[in-house]
């Protein structure tokens, strides 16, 4: 969308985004553990950093969120240990300086779910992607990672929650992201863009039309784990 058309919008967009986090239910982080171990083999380490979806909003219990999900898949052929390092509204920002914070550790793969917060925050792609590539040089460099799998960004514009402009407005600049993101794995053999295969619409999406429901939690663990297939 042309800059002059977002800015002729302005006004409605502030009207609709106030009335979006008025009306839309705050729905809580999943609940359960965030770490643990499971199945039997050869061992694999995998880590989850990311926004609210990365920590389950939309489902009662992290079972049913990506990390258990995930853990279960993994966990029928390797004996899986994870981790998971996740937030509501967090940004790229957010997450980089908090891990560069951390102890280091090891880890095989990790799943990033980042970048909704930064796109609807106004955070500029160009500065969006330097944090991105500082996140997964640190995860690299510190964390010892050899596959990366870096979430898609959703089709903001088919979001249930969303009213019209904003929503077209907000699937523009995801859309940006999208592609970023895709440039960015061209470059990089160990990154991954994960694209879960299924659509928004309200029969899959949680209470409040934003996050994900169990059937897309499913389809994202599905998509993460035939990567890590791959690699191993």
């Amino acid at each position: 969308m042309k800059r002059w058309a977002v800015l002729a919008l302005l006004p409605v967009l502030v009207v609709q985004g106030l009335w979006v986090r008025i009306k839309v239910p705050k729905l809580p982080e999943a609940g359960g553990p965030r770490a643990g171990t499971t199945g039997t083999g050869a061992p694999l380490r995998v880590l989850i950093v990311g926004d609210s979806s990365a920590a389950g909003v939309g489902v009662a219990l992290q079972n049913d969120a990506l990390s258990g999900q995930l853990a279960a898949r993994l966990g029928r052929a390797r004996a899986v240990t994870w981790q998971l390092r996740a937030r509501s509204g967090a940004t790229t920002a957010q997450v980089l300086a908090e891990l560069q914070g951390a102890e280091p550790d090891h880890f095989d793969v990790v799943v990033v779910g980042l970048g909704v917060n930064d796109c609807k925050n106004g955070v500029p792609l160009a500065r969006w992607v330097e944090q991105s590539r500082s996140l997964y040089d640190l995860l690299r460099e510190h964390y010892g990672v050899r596959l990366i799998c870096a979430s898609a960004l959703p089709p903001m514009g088919d979001l249930p929650a969303l009213p019209r402009p904003l929503s077209t407005v907000l699937a523009a600049r995801a859309a940006l992201f999208d592609a970023a993101l895709m440039g960015m794995v061209t470059e990089m053999p160990d990154l991954r863009r994960v694209h879960p295969d299924m659509a928004t619409h309200v029969q899959v999406m949680a209470a409040d039309g934003f996050h994900p429901g169990p059937l897309v939690y499913t389809a994202w663990a599905e998509a993460v784990a035939a990567e890590v297939e791959t690699l191993l």
